[in-house]
Order: C-alpha cells, then sequence, then structure tokens
C-alpha cells in the first residue's frame, strides 16, 4: 500500500475564539482529510486558565485540551456533513494581550515526530516565527507552505508611531517567512508581498451559510418576502476591523442616508467606545453583543457593510453572500475575490459609499448559481490550495541535512548560504531571553512552562536544553 502523505497545519488560535486562523485552519484540516487520502494533524494553541479568561468569550474554559477538542469537533460536527478523521494536538501558547496575539512557547515543531514531517503548513508563518528558537522548518520538513492571513503592516501604521514600526516590521516578516517557508500564498494583495509567493483565496466558507443562501432562494421562488431587515455589520469590536470608518461615512452623510437603521454586532477591547461614539451619530445605529454569524437573527438582513481595509479576505464578507446577501465594500484588494459575485458592490469614496448603500437597500438580491455557491465552498477552496501549495512536491524534495544548532552550509549555492547564514543568526538571536523581550516576546516563552507541560501531559522542562526533546514521546 502506497504510503499516505503526513500533512502538519499549524495555526495561531482556537475555538471558541472566533477569529479567521481559528475557524479556517480547522476547515482546511477536515476537507484536506475528508477523502482519506492524506494524514492530517491540526496543530493549535492550549492556553492556560489565566489566558483562557482573558480571550475565550462567555466565560468559556476547558481544564484539559481533552475537553477542548471535544468542544472543537462537536463545533465542526455542527456544521459539516461528513465525519472527517484528522487528527489535533495543541502546543503550549501564551496570550499577549498588548498584541491581541497567541505566541508560541517552545519549539512547536517538535510536536510532529520526524517520520511523519512530509508537509507544514503555517497558518500566518510570520506569526509563528517571529521568535522560534528551534529546529528550522525547512530542515525538518519535506515542504513547507506558509498561508498569509493578516495585514499586520496595515495594524500596525494605526499605531504610535506606526510607519516607522511597519518599515520595520516588514523586513522582519521578509525575513522569518523566507528561511523557514518553501512556499507562500497570500490571500489576498492586501498583504505584504513576499519574494515568490502567489495570491490566492484558499479560504471556503462554512456550509451552513450556504445552505442559509439556497433555502432563502427557494423562499423567493414560492413568493416569500425574504429580507425584513436593513443594514448590518458583524467583526471584532476593535476600531481597525472597520468601525472607526463606518460610523465616519454615516455621520459624514447623514442627510443623504436619512432614515437609514444599522445594527452593529461584535465584542472586543473597544465595544464600549464605539458604543459611546454610536450614541452620538444622528443616524439610528444600534450596537449589539458578539453572536455567531449563522445565528437566525441575521438572515432576514438585506445588506452588510464592510468598509473594513485591514482585513486580508474577510470571512464575514464571504458569509454574507452566501446567504445571498448584498454586500457594500471598499474598492480594495481584499475585496477583489468578491468582486466575481454580482451581489458585491464596491465604493470609492463616501460619495459611492452613499449611492452603493441605498440602491443596495431598495434592490433584492441576486440568486447564486451553483457555480457561484462552488466558489465561495470550501471544496473549492481546498482545490484552490492543493494547485497553489503543489504538494505532490513535498515527495520529491529530500531533507535540507542541516544541524539543529548549525545551520551552516557547506553548500557552493551562494543564495543557500546566504539564507542558511541567515537563519543561523536568528537562531542565535531567538535564543536569549534579552534579545526576545526587546523584539516584544513574551517573558519566557523560550520553553513551555511547567504549568503548561503538566496540563499538556508533557515532561517537565529541566532546562533550555529540553525543548529539543519531542513532546509527542514525552506523553504518559
Amino acid at each position: 500500500m502506497e504510503k499516505k502523505q503526513h500533512i502538519a497545519i499549524f495555526t495561531t488560535a482556537s475555538l471558541p475564539w472566533m477569529t479567521g486562523t481559528a475557524v479556517n485552519p480547522l476547515f482546511r484540516a477536515a476537507y484536506l482529510a475528508k477523502d482519506g487520502e492524506r494524514k492530517v494533524k491540526l496543530v493549535i494553541p492550549w492556553l492556560s486558565l489565566k489566558d483562557q479568561r482573558l480571550l475565550y468569550p462567555n466565560n468559556t474554559t476547558f481544564s484539559s485540551p481533552s475537553e477542548h477538542e471535544e468542544y472543537i469537533r462537536k463545533w465542526l460536527e455542527e456544521r459539516i456533513s461528513f465525519t472527517s478523521g484528522f487528527d489535533i494536538h495543541f502546543y503550549p501558547g501564551k496570550f499577549a494581550n498588548d498584541k491581541g496575539s497567541i505566541l508560541p512557547a517552545g519549539d512547536i515543531s517538535d510536536i510532529i515526530p520526524d517520520e511523519e514531517a512530509d508537509v507544514a503548513v503555517l497558518e500566518e508563518p510570520e506569526h509563528l516565527t517571529w521568535y522560534h528558537h528551534g529546529k528550522r522548518w525547512k530542515s525538518k520538513f519535506r515542504l513547507v507552505v506558509g498561508v498569509i492571513h493578516t495585514n499586520y503592516l496595515e495594524y500596525v501604521k494605526r499605531e504610535k508611531n506606526g510607519w516607522f514600526q511597519a518599515f520595520f516590521l516588514k523586513y522582519v516578516n521578509t525575513w522569518v517567512v523566507s528561511i523557514y517557508c518553501h512556499k507562500v500564498i497570500r490571500l489576498s494583495a492586501a498583504t505584504q508581498d513576499y519574494p515568490g509567493s502567489i495570491v490566492r483565496n484558499v479560504h471556503g466558507v462554512n456550509p451552513k451559510f450556504l445552505d442559509t443562501g439556497k433555502k432563502k432562494y427557494e423562499q423567493l421562488q414560492s413568493g416569500n418576502q425574504l429580507f425584513a431587515k436593513g443594514a448590518y455589520y458583524i467583526g471584532k469590536m476593535v476600531w481597525s476591523k472597520g468601525y472607526k470608518e463606518l460610523l465616519k461615512l454615516l455621520q459624514d452623510h447623514r442627510k443623504e442616508l436619512a432614515g437609514l437603521e444599522v445594527d452593529l454586532y461584535g465584542s472586543g477591547q473597544d465595544s464600549d467606545e464605539v458604543k459611546e461614539a454610536a450614541k452620538k451619530l444622528e443616524v439610528m445605529v444600534r450596537v449589539h453583543p458578539g453572536c455567531d454569524h449563522a445565528d437566525p437573527l441575521f438572515h432576514d438582513y438585506n445588506v452588510f457593510l464592510n468598509p473594513s481595509t485591514t482585513d486580508v479576505v474577510c470571512t464575514a464578507t464571504a458569509e454574507a453572500l452566501a446567504m445571498g446577501k448584498i454586500v457594500v465594500c471598499a474598492n480594495h484588494p481584499s475585496n477583489e475575490f468578491f468582486k466575481q459575485f454580482p451581489n458585491c458592490r464596491t465604493y470609492n469614496n463616501g460619495k459611492g459609499f452613499v449611492e452603493a448603500t441605498r440602491k443596495a437597500l431598495a434592490e433584492t438580491p441576486a440568486p447564486l448559481t451553483d457555480a457561484q455557491r462552488h466558489e465561495l465552498s470550501w471544496e473549492a477552496a481546498t482545490e484552490r490550495f492543493l494547485r497553489a501549495a503543489e504538494l505532490d512536491q513535498a515527495l520529491e524534495r529530500k531533507i535540507e541535512n542541516i544541524p539543529s544548532k548549525n545551520f551552516a552550509s557547506a553548500s557552493k549555492n551562494l543564495q543557500k548560504n546566504i539564507e542558511d547564514a541567515s537563519a543561523s543568526l536568528h537562531y542565535v538571536v531567538s535564543g536569549f531571553e534579552t534579545t526576545r523581550r526587546a523584539f516584544g516576546a513574551i517573558p519566557g516563552t523560550l520553553q513551555p512552562d511547567e504549568e503548561q507541560c503538566r496540563e499538556l501531559g508533557w515532561a517537565a522542562p529541566v532546562g533550555i536544553g529540553s525543548s529539543r526533546r519531542s513532546p509527542m514521546k514525552a506523553r504518559g
């Protein structure tokens, strides 16, 4: 029997945090494993109780990785119509409140045994490798595919001294991605460019949204009224997710949009400020807590407004299109994929926003064709991913024979020598607590702490060198 290819998907978030890097890699793992031709592992962060309470909504916490896995699988089973045989593994992570992100602790590549190290998919490769200190991903795996999810430069530009930080971060991102990834897929041209990268939307839509859209179309054919509600927006409630732009557009054009009512749904660190700002507007804007976009309360909205320009490919926009709604969004590279759908309306300025919004509210959305529904699906997204990643190359690629503590290579290839030296430099720099902290790492993440090792069932660390052992082998 032919040996099945092993694919390990590493990502930077996990449910119940409803963010793109929690949801999309989960669906990717399920659909890659669907036909049984590959052995797929999804590797996600495990947070200790203190961080769970900071991050997970509705006071949801887990006492063990197995309890957390059960929650994830139940959530997935309620959304797909098949049983997918992928495995879930956890790596120790810590929540950085200042960054709003989870960062790995220790060498998370060790979670995959060497004999199974065929393909690694790094969802947010820059994020996973900024502070990586351990085996070089290209040495461990035959093929490393990075999927760029986040427009980090755009977020950083909004901070104090943002342009300087963005200039520095651009080169750091290019550095770590080039030394750790063989191939790079950018979900849209809204992300930072990387040498040799390709632009391809390899994300799909939760099947529930497509089912909702299909039912709406059937109701339309029966002569039922479909959309009794007007306009809404849903997203993580932080100013950078488009809330500031939306409220400004509504205020600046309040006369042209007289009578418009908008509902905002979201939870996040800026929720209180968004509520206060909405109260001061002369347009009716209601602010609600975060909610699952698949909730029936969204089914009767006609128009989804999304002015965000920090997204790469907005999942909520794809979900709204799948449900059969008209989407009004900025004419921006992040929305390029959506322009192929007749219900997508883009605008370039405030006047265009007003025209697109008023027209959308007066129209009935066009029903999606079967081909358009397929284009939004995870089946199509998986096909796009397999073509873009060229996973068959992993079988032909020989693993680079580079010692984990000395990445210098005797190769005569100049480019490879430079890359090896660069990787060696990153290994050295990332191995000192002082330099790690200077570049923003969470203190004490050079290796997992005793608490997380105990929670994960790993052998307790005895020193820095213990990060070289395989956590998989350390389990009892």
